[in-house]
């Protein structure tokens, strides 16, 4: 298989733990007046090394969608560091932030997200061209060819189901070769054949090519993917499973959800 410039893997050492990608040291955030405060993070601290595949779990209002923005800088916590690839992320102002984000970090939304006025191909290329940066349009395409859209290059949005969207947007998240990519419950919209085709490219750019990857899924089968599950409630990292099998996710999650009711 050739290996194109998006997917390409990263120079440096094989052994991923070497590199930890991702820390969080102590981060919280809250919402809400003094009145009516919500604790979203309370003190998160976790460590993934890089070329991993990490899935977030949790029930409703654990804290995973504002982890994952804390994480990806898209949020700023109110205490703690975030550091993707050794440096800070929380560093720096709004200009600095966006800088980084485009060269570091690519994320994967439920809902695509993808301008409805461009094509298959610039919609992948938008995050160079928004960074500045010179856009291989070979290399897009074979991307492109690459998770079976390659005869869609010229396609808009609205042309494409539902499965063909978040294979775009994956590619779009992935064409900087950022240090890491969250991805927030990327098949949340799909249908099950769709969603494992989304799973199967996913997980290959962890395995094959050596990306880093921080998911929040609510679906057992989704997070069986993953190298590991991290479970969150109330806003605290409460426990993590180590090569998940779909049954044992959804054992974990029923106790989760079981306990939070009480």
């Amino acid at each position: 298989m050739t290996t194109t410039a998006a997917f390409a893997p990263d120079a440096g050492p094989s052994d991923a733990t070497r590199r930890v990608a991702l820390r969080l040291d102590d981060v919280r955030k809250t919402y809400g007046t003094e009145d009516n405060r919500v604790t979203a993070l309370d003190g998160v601290s976790l460590a993934l090394p890089a070329g991993t595949f990490t899935a977030v779990m949790g029930p409703s209002g654990s804290g995973k969608s504002t982890l994952l923005q804390c994480a990806a800088g898209l949020d700023r916590p109110d205490a703690g560091t975030v550091h993707v690839d050794g440096e800070q992320l929380t560093h720096g102002g709004e200009a600095a932030l966006t800088k980084f984000r485009r060269e570091r970090i690519g994320f994967v939304f439920q809902q695509f997200n993808l301008l409805p006025t461009l094509t298959v191909l610039e919609n992948t290329v938008l995050p160079l061209r928004l960074a500045g940066k010179r856009v291989d349009r070979a290399a897009a395409v074979a991307v492109l060819t690459r998770i079976g859209l390659g005869e869609r290059l010229g396609h808009l949005p609205a042309q494409l189901s539902g499965g063909q969207q978040q294979r775009v947007a994956i590619a779009r998240a992935l064409v900087t070769r950022p240090k890491v990519v969250f991805a927030d419950e990327p098949t949340g919209a799909l249908d099950t054949r769709s969603a494992r085709d989304v799973l199967g490219l996913l997980q290959e750019a962890v395995t094959t090519h050596g990306r880093t990857l921080v998911m929040v899924t609510h679906d057992p089968v989704a997070a069986a993917y993953a190298d590991s599950v991290l479970f969150l409630a109330d806003g605290r990292i409460v426990g993590r499973l180590p090569q998940p099998t779909a049954e044992a996710v959804a054992a974990r999650m029923t106790h989760l959800t079981d306990r939070a009711a009480l």
